[in-house]
């Protein structure tokens, strides 16, 4: 923590958890915590070893529930839009993410700032054949799910049981091979002159409209106003 950090309730807050925890904390010049790599912060860094990483060994044995949603990402290589798209992922319940070996954008302390630490909690996969491991998951009962703007208008599809919600880059979305092997593909219908979202921003519309929206509707009542919304001082401020 940096020397020159002010107090507050949400300082407070944080130290306490860290000392119930038996996390040490240092209090150190703000300087040296510029010179960590983080970026901008609120001067507190917390050092941390990221979960390990699945193989595609794993799938083969990975637990779902009978209607788990899996998210693929095909090339996406950005920390920032990995961060995204694992909080959208966490925050709509997902049971794993799928990433590449290959092109792909590494787990930075980048990427779990940017995805709130969803990705400190979010189970995640990396293959070396992204075609493969939906074969697999395909295999066992899933239903392979693209979004690519030639498909089906998603707001016209049901999604019903297991699904994998494949996303591709930016650039040039899913690739020709993953492409062939889902079973459907959907499209975001857009209205104004933007011709296309960010991964992170087209994922959640995905997983929100399509992929979790139509088969797990919750309660009306459950949820409090400002959930989902980002408030100060909570993981996305530090």
């Amino acid at each position: 923590m940096a020397e020159e950090a002010r107090r507050s309730a949400v300082m407070d807050a944080l130290l306490s958890a860290a000392a119930s925890a038996g996390v040490p904390v240092r209090t150190v010049p703000r300087s040296v915590l510029d010179q960590k790599g983080v970026g901008t912060h609120q001067g507190v860094v917390a050092f941390v070893v990221p979960p390990p990483e699945l193989g595609e060994r794993a799938l083969r044995t990975f637990a779902f529930e009978p209607d788990a949603t899996v998210v693929a990402l095909d090339g996406v290589t950005d920390p920032h839009n990995l961060g995204a798209c694992a909080r959208s992922a966490e925050a709509a319940g997902v049971a794993l993410l799928i990433v590449r070996e290959r092109r792909a954008a590494p787990v930075t302390a980048t990427a779990v700032k940017t995805s709130a630490g969803a990705l400190l909690h979010l189970p995640m996969a990396r293959v070396p054949n992204l075609v493969r491991a939906l074969e697999h998951l395909r295999a066992r009962g899933f239903d392979v799910v693209g979004l690519d703007a030639s498909g089906q208008d998603l707001r016209e599809a049901n999604a019903e049981g297991p699904i994998v919600l494949v996303v591709g880059d930016e650039g040039g979305g899913l690739s020709r091979l993953v492409r062939e092997r889902c079973d459907r593909l959907v499209a975001i219908p857009m209205f104004g002159r933007t011709a296309s979202l960010n991964a992170s921003a087209a994922l959640s519309v995905g997983l929100f409209c399509h992929a979790i929206g139509t088969k797990q509707p919750k309660p009306a009542g459950t949820m409090p106003t400002d959930a989902g919304v980002a408030q100060s001082g909570s993981a996305s401020d530090l």
